[in-house]
């Protein structure tokens, strides 16, 4: 029989990742309670279709009474407000988490708002796919992947293993990081890349020497996989854009300087240098791979649909 690591988790936001983590606890059985809360009177409503949780609640404060922990899910701009709701209704000794993909800014919003006897530790699954709402979870989203664990610099440490614990339980791998390490992380690999995708998807919708019909036909030349990112959520993405603003411009700026540098390689026909990059860029792509983050099988893995 599983252990319980918490009699009550309360999920504050009920898309994809809260979901697939009520999902997931369900499955390890590590949890006694889980509630739920979602702004939307139309999610919770699909909540309790779905039997999401144990209990959708019709207030923050409802779903967050008597909870060991609260799951923030909510999108980056939204962690203070919501925080500042949940606050006065939070239990001496309660744990606070979030799982957003920027540390930085949700500490500086986040911890102010803090009871002194409550105790906040950021997390981040590593971990989603371009779809959104309650329908959205399963419960094997987590499986394999890294969960991300960034304790600030005055967090207990039996909070710490607790969370370790909890997130590995639902089939993650973790690993802690620091707040601002975090951040630069994710603007190379999450953050950045989208943002890349939403431009690209944008360029071919204004080249209009190229038909919609043959960018939707031909997608599958490498544009299909730029769209299934540019398909996440945009209201989460414009708040991790703003919220991560540095790391994400930084790392925007790198990027400038190594397209300019492919530019003049095909401009000045220099397949030495083009052969090297692309080498060099494939190994890493397979380290990725080989680390179990992706698969090599043919069309990336991804079933096809069938009529």
């Amino acid at each position: 029989m599983s252990e319980i690591l918490y009699n009550r988790v309360a999920l504050i936001g009920l898309g994809l990742i809260a979901g697939s983590m009520s999902l997931a606890m369900r499955r390890a059985g590590v949890v006694g309670e889980i509630t739920g809360y979602a702004r939307s009177p139309e999610t919770r409503d699909t909540a309790r279709e779905i039997n999401l949780v144990d209990r959708v609640c019709d207030t923050a404060a409802d779903a967050v009474k008597d909870a060991d922990l609260i799951v923030l899910a909510v999108p980056v701009g939204a962690m203070g407000a919501v925080m500042a709701e949940i606050a006065p209704a939070l239990k001496a000794g309660a744990l606070v988490t979030d799982v957003g993909s920027v540390k930085k800014s949700i500490f500086e919003a986040v911890t102010p708002l803090l009871p002194h006897d409550v105790s906040f530790v950021g997390t981040h699954p590593m971990a989603g796919t371009e779809h959104s709402g309650p329908r959205a979870g399963f419960a094997e989203l987590f499986d394999g992947r890294w969960c991300l664990i960034v304790p600030p610099d005055s967090a207990n440490e039996a909070d710490v293993v607790a969370l370790e614990r909890f997130w590995r339980a639902l089939g993650a791998t973790t690993e802690r990081m620091d707040m601002d390490h975090h951040d630069l992380v994710c603007a190379v690999v999450s953050h950045t890349p989208h943002l890349i995708a939403y431009t690209m998807v944008g360029v071919a919708d204004d080249l209009s020497r190229v038909t919609d019909q043959e960018v939707i036909k031909f997608s599958a030349a490498g544009f299909r996989d730029f769209t299934r990112i540019a398909a996440s959520d945009p209201t989460m993405w414009r708040d991790v854009f703003l919220e991560n603003k540095d790391a994400t411009l930084e790392i925007l700026g790198r990027f400038t300087e190594e397209l300019f540098a492919l530019q003049r390689a095909i401009r000045q026909g220099d397949g030495e240098h083009l052969y090297d990059y692309f080498t060099r860029t494939r190994t890493i792509r397979r380290g990725i791979i080989e680390a179990g983050q992706d698969t090599d099988a043919p069309d990336f893995g991804r079933a096809k649909k069938t009529e």
